[in-house]
């Protein structure tokens, strides 16, 4: 096969038109009469002009991504700042919490503690006054048993004449004073 494509290639001649041109020259002239066309069309300038809106275009899209990346960038620093803020709020609103807790746990201490005192004292008052209440039941139930035994005494050893003599002894201890 190798042969075959060097024997092609020595003995070959090249086709002519007009005596002249080759398919070299014609695809030449070809390419020069298109070129000529584009030049006359103004397609380079058309290329250039697309290329040149392209080019403006991308540009206007970068300073806009630019101008996005920075809002960005801004909108970011000033929720972190934010963030920041709230974290500082929260662990004060934290301190604040604990303190009315303490002060809260305190307060109800207190409260508890006096409270407890006063029950004691009502407590202790309440037993008071049944102690009296129960010492007045007492000493009068003792003295309603005194007079009653009293009573009973002096009805039994009294007779009407002791009771006259009582009653003169009376009258003379009135009668002198």
């Amino acid at each position: 096969m190798a042969d075959f494509l060097m024997i092609l290639s020595e003995g070959a001649a090249e086709p002519k038109s007009f005596g002249i041109l080759t398919a070299t020259t014609w695809v030449s002239i070809a390419m020069a009469i298109f070129i000529a066309i584009l030049l006359w069309k103004k397609v380079p300038a058309m290329v250039a002009g697309m290329l040149d809106n392209k080019i403006a275009e991308i540009s206007k899209q970068l300073k806009e991504a630019e101008a996005l990346r920075l809002d960005a960038e801004s909108l970011k620093a000033e929720y972190e700042a934010k963030l920041a803020d709230a974290a500082r709020e929260a662990d004060e609103m934290r301190a604040r919490a604990d303190a009315e807790a303490e002060a809260l746990v305190a307060k109800a201490k207190t409260d508890a503690t006096a409270l407890i005192a006063r029950r004691k004292q009502m407590a202790e008052d309440r037993i008071a006054a049944a102690e009296a209440g129960a010492l007045a039941e007492v000493r009068t139930a003792a003295a309603k048993a005194a007079t009653e035994a009293a009573a009973k005494l002096i009805a039994d050893k009294h007779d009407a004449n002791a009771d006259r003599a009582l009653v003169d002894q009376a009258i003379a201890g009135v009668a002198k004073g």
